[in-house]
């Protein structure tokens, strides 16, 4: 940090909008109290992903197909180990830790993020996740009577029930245009939003990567069209860091947001928030503490006490991604999940939700491609129901779960089932030939209520 000058409170070390604001050059980062683990596997191109990752650096289950990290991700071993370092170190001198030495040490990391999103430090803010910084920026848009808020039918759930809510609060108007399924491709979206999003809306909130339907929205093209109406838009990235090779320059939202412990595999309770520089006088926290008044990056540094663990674990996060190299891990993922759908849709006879270059790698689009996608169910598997919905999802997840220990979620759109599928380092095809031969045992009536091994190899 810069000298102790005080932006709030009794902080012996406060001046965030000062030493946020540093080049690279200028700026003197703290030296990290606790020891960071090295990754020597990652030397000389050695490290190895699918079983010998998951063993080596997730604490998930063994004997569990888990291929549902976009639903709460799954932790580094490293970066959950990091945090408990941080959690001892802070309680061996709480005082000096909160006092003199979280601050600097949240401004170092929110710088090491900031770069590798592709934003200036000033323009990033830490939170705790991405529903509180949806709800920080909704709850921050004035809204009145006549106004108009914009969504697509594709938007996260959560977020759905919050702009109802503030615009019932406010008698302002919710636009909700419907996407049709399967989808076309790109054209068809942006077709859509040109024609229906209106000049003066007030806000256009639009998902990166939507949960339940993850192909990969257009959000350039949609952040151009918001632009050339003059309509601020916000973008809820909330599987954007890690999955995608995020550039917020270049995509130029009003608003970007996106959770740190999903695809980028940081310990719960850590996600972050850009903010344009014209807008940031504007979006004020939920919480208003010491920082308030002081600037952008001050009001959202301290939110209170709580444990800041999280974010400080970002340090090793970070370290990961860049010692086996950001590409290598998108590549892997990318190829696994454009394998699985191949795989699933010849074993099955079935087809994906959208084109496949809305989920799986495009070669000539730099970060292109996705970790997840929605490949369709065989319609023999529930062929004796009239009416498909939600419940009949939840009973084929609950077979797949308690007879066979595949972790997966089944999705209805618009009256079809189909199997959501995420694609993550630890993750191998053998995975998907598992998942694709339970279906297939379901489909022939050969479950029964014990949870079956299947030899897949």
């Amino acid at each position: 940090m810069t000298d102790n000058k005080r932006d709030f409170g009794s902080f012996h070390a406060s001046n965030v909008q000062g030493t946020i604001s540093l080049s690279e050059e200028e700026y003197s980062p703290p030296k990290i109290p606790i020891d960071l683990p090295a990754f020597k596997e990652t030397e000389n191109d050695k490290f190895e992903f699918g079983k010998k990752c998951k063993k080596s650096h997730f604490y998930l289950e063994e004997d569990c197909t888990f291929i549902n990290h976009g639903a709460f991700g799954g932790v580094l071993k490293e970066a959950m180990e990091t945090a408990q370092k941080w959690q001892i170190y802070t309680e061996r001198q709480p005082l000096r830790f909160f006092d003199r030495e979280l601050i600097p040490h949240l401004v170092h990391i929110s710088r090491r993020l900031a770069k590798f999103v592709g934003c200036d430090p000033s323009d990033l803010v830490l939170v705790t996740n991405a529903t509180t910084a949806i709800n920080t920026v909704v709850k921050g848009t004035s809204l009145q009577k006549g106004d108009t808020v914009y969504m697509l039918s594709t938007t996260y759930g959560a977020v759905k029930k919050l702009l109802k809510w503030q615009c019932e609060l406010t008698g302002a108007v919710l636009q909700e245009e419907t996407v049709t399924f399967p989808v076309t491709g790109n054209q068809q979206i942006l077709e859509l939003v040109r024609k229906s999003l209106k000049k003066g809306t007030k806000l256009a909130v639009f998902d990166h990567i939507p949960s339940n339907t993850p192909f990969i929205l257009p959000i350039k093209e949609l952040v151009d069209i918001c632009q050339e109406k003059n309509v601020p838009v916000l973008i809820d990235g909330a599987h954007g860091l890690g999955a995608l090779d995020l550039d917020l320059k270049m995509l130029d939202p009003d608003y970007y947001i996106s959770n740190a412990h999903k695809w980028f595999c940081a310990p719960k309770g850590c996600a972050f928030m850009y903010v344009k520089k014209d807008l940031q006088s504007k979006t004020r926290p939920l919480v208003i503490s010491h920082g308030f008044g002081s600037g952008f990056n001050s009001e959202f540094i301290w939110a209170g006490l709580h444990d800041y663990s999280p974010f400080l674990a970002l340090h090793t996060v970070i370290d990961f991604w860049e010692l086996v190299g950001p590409s290598k891990i998108r590549q892997y993922m990318y190829g696994l999940c454009k394998k699985a759908c191949h795989l699933l849709v010849k074993k099955w006879g079935t087809s994906l939700a959208a084109p496949e270059e809305m989920f799986l790698m495009v070669r000539k689009v730099k970060g292109k491609g996705s970790c997840m996608a929605l490949v369709e169910i065989p319609p023999d598997v529930y062929k004796n129901t009239t009416k498909i919905e939600y419940s009949n999802a939840e009973s084929l997840q609950n077979q797949l779960y308690h007879q066979f220990n595949i972790e997966v979620p089944i999705k209805c759109v618009d009256g079809v089932l189909y199997v959501r599928i995420s694609c993550h380092i630890y993750n191998d095809l053998s995975d998907y030939d598992k998942l694709g031969e339970a279906v297939i045992r379901i489909k022939n009536g050969q479950s029964d209520s014990k949870k079956q091994k299947l030899n897949c190899e």
